[in-house]
């Protein structure tokens, strides 16, 4: 079997894994330079009526896609773009299933974690030539967030549309409890040996059921039972898996980790003690009772948790601002930078959604519009006022900004990131399917205390290695 069809099988064999490593990941794009975006080039100006078909994930983002999609067919009457939305893991599950069917939409929106594996199947259009015919500014977007969509031969396969970074997600309520407030978190410091002043919180935060803290003689972890009103110091927004943008990745980037060698590479680094001694640092502290147990992760959700109230505190990513902060949560919420590790500063991941073209598309040209036109300021700057996300272009970005403030949210612990340059990049490999198949089970063995993690991430990282080389 060649390795474009290794792909396919991969990916349709284990999308139900990598969904939980990866988190619901906002979306991340920038500007193309065509201020107005509404003029279509001449390789969609034919008179024949298309349909496209656009795909995405984030039900927070389809009204406000749909409203560029309006304004779209406006100033170009002969496309209609149909957009359909799906939940997280379907959205996968079926895009794979087009993908090897030949049936994939025209447009869909793409994750970093993903697009090397369909580039090797085959199954995206080089956004190359459209690029340089129409005179695409690819700088007008965040510095970086353009080269991440392009592959080591040069090829561009998607334009950029949002960015996103971790930070902490603190209940305000829970810190109140506890004498504290959202200013104790700001220069908190973490270390894989007794947590730093960030393990000291998350103690003082935990409350067992018989009402003692975490930091008192009295607590008694086998009573940390979320049922009788728990609350967990910290909680887990999900599975780790092989990249835990939402869990792990912060801290282990704090104390020196690096999952890959640069984009595209050919070795990770599993068998690193600084992941090893990170990860167990979450086992021991579950163990002990100060962070939500996996098993309730799985069977609850961490959002859940945070929401009813079991949990103080937890990281997670900036498109969830307007779901922990929206007008029907109950818990109020305030977000702070993630700790400073033994490193020497904070780390944050930093991730990016871009939309790409199928090679099933039937009409690419006018669905290169399209994408042109997400692109463009003109779409990014009505997405940006959704306060959902915040948009690869930076104007587009102070709209977002703008419209947070408005509602009363302070965004700055996401933003700071960038700004301080304190971001590391998701893994972008083309085999990370199968590293998740691999790794996310040994995670969650660790976790579970049913092994260190040095022993078991590193019995996988040999086998992570042969992937990547092969």
């Amino acid at each position: 079997m060649n390795k474009k069809w290794r792909s396919l099988v991969a990916l349709l064999m284990v999308f139900g894994l990598i969904a939980a490593a990866c988190g619901s990941d906002g979306a991340d794009d920038t500007a193309t330079g065509d201020d107005s975006g509404s003029e279509s080039s001449d390789s969609g100006s034919s008179d024949e009526a298309v349909t496209i078909d656009y795909w995405l994930w984030d039900g927070n983002q389809q009204p406000f896609y749909q409203e560029c999609a309006d304004a779209f067919t406006a100033a170009n009457p002969n496309i209609t773009v149909e957009i359909s939305q799906f939940g997280w893991g379907d959205y996968w599950d079926g895009l794979t299933a087009a993908f090897a069917s030949n049936t994939a939409p025209d447009v869909f929106t793409d994750h970093l974690a993903r697009y090397p594996e369909f580039v090797e199947a085959g199954v995206l259009v080089s956004l190359n030539d459209y690029v340089d015919s129409d005179g695409v500014d690819v700088s007008n977007y965040f510095p970086g967030l353009a080269e991440l969509w392009t592959s080591p031969d040069g090829e561009r396969y998607g334009l950029p549309k949002d960015w996103d970074t971790i930070a902490i997600v603190a209940n305000d309520d829970k810190l109140a409890d506890a004498g504290l407030s959202n200013a104790d978190l700001a220069e908190l410091t973490w270390n894989p040996q007794d947590g730093g002043t960030f393990g000291e919180m998350v103690q003082k935060l935990t409350v067992d059921a018989n009402g003692n803290t975490g930091d008192s003689p009295d607590f008694d972890p086998s009573a940390m039972d979320i049922e009788a009103g728990a609350v967990y110091g910290f909680g887990l927004e999900g599975n780790f898996g092989a990249f835990g943008q939402t869990t792990f990745s912060a801290f282990a980037a704090s104390n020196g980790w690096t999952a890959v060698d640069g984009v595209w590479a050919d070795e990770a680094n599993y068998a690193d003690p600084a992941l090893a001694e990170t990860v167990q640092w979450f086992a021991d502290w579950i163990a002990a009772g100060y962070i939500t147990p996996i098993a309730d992760v799985q069977s609850l959700g961490g959002t859940t948790i945070f929401q009813q109230g079991n949990a103080a505190l937890m990281t997670n990513g900036s498109w969830m601002i307007s779901t922990l902060s929206g007008d029907a949560t109950e818990v109020p919420v305030s977000y702070a930078p993630t700790p400073i590790g033994p490193a020497g500063d904070r780390a944050s991941m930093f991730n990016g959604l871009a939309d790409s073209i199928t090679t099933s598309s039937e009409n690419p040209d006018q669905a290169w519009e399209w994408v042109k036109y997400m692109a463009s300021p003109a779409c990014q700057e009505v997405v940006g006022g959704g306060a959902v996300v915040f948009p690869a272009i930076p104007s587009a970005t102070k709209v977002a900004q703008d419209a947070h403030s408005t509602n009363g949210v302070d965004v700055s612990a996401f933003t700071t990131h960038v700004d301080n340059e304190t971001t590391f990049l998701f893994p972008i490999t083309d085999s990370a399917s199968q590293i998740e198949a691999l790794v996310g089970p040994a995670m969650e063995q660790v976790l579970r205390g049913e092994g260190t993690a040095a022993d078991l991430l590193g019995g996988v990282a040999e086998e992570v290695n042969g992937i990547l080389g092969s």
